[in-house]
């Protein structure tokens, strides 16, 4: 009894004791965050909560907590939670209260961004569209209407998180929060005029008036006003960006750690070592705070993801679309972290720092303490060819590479450098489920269709009309993808029945033409004229055009006026050059499709008996456009990520289990060409690079994230909406596994592997000591120089083994003539589950003779396992194996 009074008082005295510290002031100057009167350098992280799942989110959150980071930012996402006017959504994945507690509870600080406008490619900005289709309503100016709504919409976000003690005062996590959204872009702010510095001012105003104790920020704006700090988005802030107040702290909010990625793009990558190069740049000329955009980012799950966005949002951030460890990204940027920290109080202290020119772009920054002779410099080469050899005298001299930053302890010690990479790469691949698993094999997967129900529409039925084309955004509120345009055309005779050309200007941005109830084309784009020859019938003749949206525009200055929609004219001509408008007709608008009145994408929708099996028909209809498909499927053991394979289908719209995993289109092909040059770090990185991509020649996006806790042992059901035409013959479900991973050193380092999460490794696929050519995970080739025994000695090392070190030297290789060429270490092997490698080995064991009697038992080569023969085996695996037992020895 005593014992447990005692555990109680102290958890209560714990509790009160964490209460107490955990409330705060915030506060800062030119070199530091103040929080609780501790002076800081702030590493943040963006998460935003709706790209992920509450199931999800403890996971990313540790996972950034482990990488070094010590805050997690997010937006808030106005069209998200208030769909429709006030009607208001927190729950699941968008219940950020609950996200900022899991921060706190983890012991991480956050940073809140209302915006309310956010960017982020997601759908319209986040900006909900019934304000739009309020008269008189402009946004993100001086606007009465739109001023009213953001202030509504601000404070109800700021009284929530006051309500649940979300702030640093009140004992919360929040420590800044932010206005407004990269208002200050020269494409963005200029063009509003006076009205814009108005409305600047105005939510500078509306902000502090807010009184939530914390400081408040304004990113890409030069001219924010007081007492708003001006922080820097971008791919580098270097020496000569500075906040518009001296006494502000220097605040990166948006360190782009890759790019965004659009249907048809080839897949951007920005590499390990220019992002921490960035990041020391950063830190070198008096950077306080450093927030990766994104750090993970997740998946546009629904029709959330902006014009023309994939439904992944990967955006090669550190956690990568499923949460998994994007290395050598994390464990490089987590190395930086913790080498700048070691000179936080240095950093923080207000004592100006010195740098000296040593030119060819080499500098040296120092921080030092006059005091007590503490020291911590920054040695930089941004010289994007030409490595740097520097004397520092008494502190040593210093091989800089190009395009680098080396972080120098004590000013005499390099500890980290941004070009050296210490850190694995990770190759997740993506794994069939099949039998062996115990999963249904995907070929074998039964489908029920239904086509989409056509006839009201394609007989210009609608469900309310105007003698005028409507903008798409204003007559669906953007409650669907889809809108039917519907009219008709009386050929009495005066033009040519055949002949004819239908003329549609549209920015839809994909548009399906139908002439009395027949499809006769199809076009997608930004903005187009669709045109097709078409045939009329004498007397009536129905023109039907379906307009799709693929996300709304979200980004640049009065980007809710971008017209969506079949925006005219709508003409007739033939050869006579006759033209005859239609676009003042009287035409009949449908929102959305039948089968989304149906709900068909609800598992238990009564409209269920529509679906049709294979036994009621003769077969089951591919590549045809407007068919609802669906099947059922078992949940892979495990807990690795499961995603869906849509290779074969064409566009369209996926759930499981009645949530939406989002938009696919697969049939989106990128560019065969740019993917073959080798991935050099050196050099500024820029939005839309050329260097550094992938999927070339294939679907932007085939594979789509199917989140676990979407899913159910047995019995889920996935449902597909296909719009052009597709076969889900070949859809398969996958699991993304540790496949290969690879690694480098120099001469004098260990080079250091690890499969983790339970596997081992079964195979080396490369391995050369000399001058190896390539970068991880992409091509490596043997250079001109190579030891012989490279390959032999990396299996002997590592193979069966979850994780091995080398030593990197002419000991451990042979000793072999390079010239002047630093030597280096270069290997990648294949990760697999432990009982597979057992399974191959074992063919291995009973194949070399070694033992052929019963209960006899012997060690596989390089294996590190030792086998025991047992017959019974043979039933249980074929011809597979002979392994009663497989042990570590």
């Amino acid at each position: 009894m005593w014992k447990s009074l005692i555990i109680l008082l102290s958890a209560l005295a714990l509790l009160c004791t964490i209460r107490c510290i955990s409330a705060v002031t915030v506060d800062y100057d030119s070199t530091a965050m103040i929080i609780g009167g501790e002076r800081k350098l702030i590493f943040s992280g963006a998460i935003h909560y709706p790209r992920s799942t509450a199931q999800m989110w403890p996971d990313l959150i540790q996972k950034a907590k482990d990488g070094g980071l010590n805050a997690v930012e997010t937006y808030i996402f106005w069209n998200a939670h208030e769909p429709r006017y006030r009607q208001y959504k927190f729950d699941g994945n968008l219940d950020f209260i609950k996200f900022f507690k899991l921060i706190q509870e983890a012991g991480l600080y956050a940073i809140l961004r209302i915006g309310p406008y956010v960017c982020a490619e997601w759908n319209y900005g986040g900006v909900p569209v019934w304000l739009h289709n309020i008269d008189g309503c402009e946004f993100r100016t001086d606007n009465e209407i739109f001023k009213n709504e953001m202030q509504i919409f601000t404070t109800k976000i700021v009284d929530m998180c006051k309500q649940a003690n979300l702030f640093a005062p009140q004992g919360g996590p929040i420590i800044l929060a932010q206005i407004e959204n990269e208002y200050g872009n020269w494409e963005v702010m200029d063009k509003y005029g006076e009205a814009g510095k108005a409305y600047l001012k105005w939510c500078a105003q509306m902000a502090v008036a807010q009184n939530i104790g914390v400081p408040w920020i304004m990113c890409q704006q030069d001219n924010a006003p007081q007492p708003m700090i001006n922080t820097f988005n971008g791919f580098y802030v270097d020496e000569k960006k500075k906040p518009n107040d001296p006494k502000s702290p220097k605040m990166f909010t948006e360190n782009w750690t890759g790019w965004y990625t659009k249907w048809g793009d080839r897949i951007p990558h920005r590499t390990a070592e220019d992002l921490a190069f960035s990041v020391a740049r950063f830190y070198q000329f008096g950077g306080v705070l450093v927030n990766y955009y994104m750090y993970h980012g997740g998946t546009n799950f629904g029709r959330t993801s902006g014009l023309y966005f994939l439904t992944s949002y990967d955006y090669d951030a550190p956690l990568d679309e499923y949460g998994n460890l994007n290395q050598p990204k994390w464990g490089h940027l987590k190395e930086l972290h913790a080498a700048i920290k070691l000179g936080e109080k240095l950093l923080t202290s207000g004592t100006p720092a010195t740098t000296k020119d040593y030119g060819n772009g080499v500098q040296l920054t120092t921080y030092s303490d006059n005091m007590t002779g503490e020291r911590f410099c920054f040695l930089s080469n941004v010289n994007e060819t030409q490595d740097a050899s520097i004397d520092l005298q008494q502190d040593g001299k210093y091989i800089v590479p190009a395009w680098s930053v080396s972080v120098l302890g004590g000013c005499n010690k390099e500890i980290y450098n941004t070009a050296k990479v210490r850190t694995q790469t990770t190759i997740m691949v993506k794994k069939q489920i099949d039998d062996e698993d115990e999963i249904e094999n995907p070929t074998q997967l039964s489908w029920m269709w239904t086509f989409e129900a056509m006839k009201d529409t394609l007989q210009g039925k609608g469900k309310f009309s105007a003698r005028q084309l409507l903008e798409q955004k204003r007559a669906s509120f953007d409650h669907s993808d889809y809108l039917w345009y519907m009219t008709s055309f009386d050929n009495n005779g005066s033009m040519s029945s055949e002949n004819l050309t239908l003329h549609v200007s549209t920015s839809g941005q994909v548009l399906h033409a139908y002439v009395n109830g027949k499809l006769i084309g199809y076009q997608q784009g930004y903005v187009f004229e669709y045109k097709s020859p078409i045939s009329l019938v004498p007397g009536r003749n129905n023109i039907t055009l379906l307009s799709v949206t693929v996300g709304l525009q979200n980004y640049g200055a009065f980007f809710d006026k971008g017209p969506e929609g079949v925006t005219g004219p709508v003409k007739l001509t033939d050869n006579d050059k006759i033209n005859i408008d239609l676009s003042s007709n009287t035409w009949n608008y449908k929102v959305g499709l039948n089968g989304e009145v149906k709900r068909l994408h609800d598992p238990y929708s009564v409209h269920a008996r529509e679906w049709k099996a294979l036994e009621e028909s003769n077969e089951l209809p591919v590549n045809r456009p407007m068919v609802w498909y669906k099947t059922t499927f078992r949940a892979p053991p495990g807990t690795e990520p499961v995603v869906v394979d849509l290779l074969g289908m064409g566009k369209g719209h996926a759930w499981v289990n009645g949530n939406s995993i989002g938009r696919f289109w697969p049939s989106e092909i990128a560019d065969k060409n740019g993917c073959d040059v080798e991935c050099d770090y050196r050099g500024k990185y820029v939005q839309d690079s050329t260097k550094c991509l992938t999927n070339c020649g294939i679907p932007s996006q085939r594979w789509y994230h199917i989140p676990r806790s979407f899913l159910t042992p047995e019995n889920n059901i996935l449902i597909l909406f296909e719009e052009n035409g597709g076969d889900p013959s070949q859809v398969s479900f996958q699991t993304v596994t540790l496949g290969s991973i690879c690694a480098k050193a120099n001469e004098g380092d260990t080079l250091e592997l690890s499969c983790q999460s339970g596997k081992i490794i079964s195979e080396i696929e490369f391995a050369s000591f000399g001058d190896p050519k390539g970068t991880c995970g992409r091509i490596l080739q043997q250079g001109s120089c190579h030891a012989a025994k490279s390959l032999s000695v990396a299996e002997q090392a590592c193979v069966g083994k979850e994780s091995c070190s080398i030593s990197v030297s002419t000991a451990t290789f042979g000793s072999i003539d390079c010239g002047f060429i630093t030597k280096r270490l270069a290997v990648q092997a294949l990760c697999e589950d432990e009982i597979v490698c057992i399974l191959q080995w074992s063919v291995e064991f009973r194949q070399s003779s070694l033992v052929r009697q019963e209960g006899t038992s012997d060690r596989i080569p390089q294996s590190g396992l030792e086998l025991t023969v047992d017959p019974s085996e043979n039933q249980a695996y074929g011809d597979f194996a002979i392994a009663k037992s497989a042990l570590w020895v």
